[in-house]
């Protein structure tokens, strides 16, 4: 049975230390000091961090994941930690923020240093908005933008972290995607770095890689999506590299993974990368809420929708975020679609 969790004591999160495991750290880990001034990751301004972190959390029961906010926009105050996969192996951050004060952090594990130093691409630092796009001729895009002006692209960095929830939303609705992947972790994860029990790093490479396919059927995943889940896991080791490159030729080289296609490229390029013109291409909603929103159309193809991006190109997935987070929602017909577990398949 797992420990409750608890919060770090005082010690843990001492006001003028940041402490980091070093690669045994599953064992009682000897502690490496780093100097409080590199913490300081962002400038009090005119973001929503929560909102902005919001995307690399895969549902409230992510084991990987937790998001803790308070308000919103430039007002808004939580917390905010994370498990991950660095190129120096597993790490844990912690983000703390409010509205008076700048944004804190704190990292364990062996990935520590290099977690560290990401975290001002995961907040957004990076990304100066699109103000021009307030002030756009589509009174809806206009709309849109000014209600999502306080949230950044952020860019983890981390393409293996980012892939295997999203390839599991492959072909089943989000619900029972977010379900499995919480399954998934608790059957195949180790706990992570720091001060927090429940918190568990995404499956090892390894670990994934040596699965069978007939594995993962009980925790509700099928054979198309455990295919490319082993291969993702088989790859993982290029993807450091695959992160510094472009995110048109990022996107391009995961495609060649055997079940990777444009949809999963435009969903992780964006949290992943930073990509601003990601666009989930064969997505079952996002493309009839596009056309809905910039042409009052229901119904669409990808073709269609892509049609209606073309004048925004290079900045397509800003519109389709902001549309998605505050724009209407395309007219529903007909009866509710009975979903059938894929576990009873």
């Amino acid at each position: 049975m797992r420990r409750p969790h608890r919060e770090p004591r005082s010690e843990e999160c001492s006001p003028t230390i940041v402490q980091a495991a070093r690669s045994d750290w599953y064992g009682p880990p000897p502690m490496a000091v780093l100097d409080r001034g590199t913490r300081i990751a962002s400038a009090i301004r005119d973001v929503d961090v929560g909102a902005t972190l919001a995307w690399y959390r895969h549902g409230r029961n992510d084991p990987t994941t937790w998001l803790d906010r308070g308000g919103r926009g430039r007002d808004g105050a939580g917390r905010f930690v994370r498990a991950t996969w660095t190129p120096d192996g597993p790490a844990t951050v912690l983000l703390r923020w409010s509205a008076s004060t700048a944004l804190d952090a704190e990292t364990w594990g062996p990935g520590a240093d290099w977690l560290l130093a990401r975290v001002p691409h995961m907040v957004g630092d990076l990304d100066p908005g699109d103000a021009q796009l307030e002030t756009d001729a589509h009174p809806v895009v206009a709309a849109t933008a000014r209600a999502n002006r306080l949230v950044r692209f952020g860019a983890s960095g981390t393409l293996y972290h980012e892939l295997l929830p999203t390839i599991l939303q492959q072909r089943i609705t989000a619900v029972e995607a977010k379900h499995q992947w919480a399954l998934l972790c608790r059957e195949l994860s180790d706990p992570a770095p720091g001060p927090f029990p429940r918190l568990l790093a995404p499956p090892a490479p390894g670990v994934l890689a040596r699965q069978p396919s007939w594995w993962f059927h009980p925790l509700g995943i099928e054979r198309k999506r455990a295919e490319p889940l082993i291969e993702v896991a088989r790859h993982a080791a290029k993807f450091w590299a695959w992160a510094g490159l472009s995110p048109k030729e990022a996107a391009r080289l995961l495609q060649l993974i055997p079940g990777v296609g444009v949809w999963t490229t435009g969903c992780v390029t964006g949290p992943a990368l930073g990509d601003v013109d990601a666009v989930p291409v064969g997505d079952y909603h996002v493309k009839n809420i596009v056309a809905w929103n910039l042409a009052e159309e229901a119904r669409a193809t990808d073709e269609r929708m892509l049609e209606l991006l073309a004048p925004y190109e290079g900045r397509r997935g800003r519109i389709v975020r902001a549309v998605c987070a505050h724009g209407n929602g395309a007219p529903k017909f007909g009866p509710k679609q009975r979903i059938l577990p894929m576990a009873r398949w």
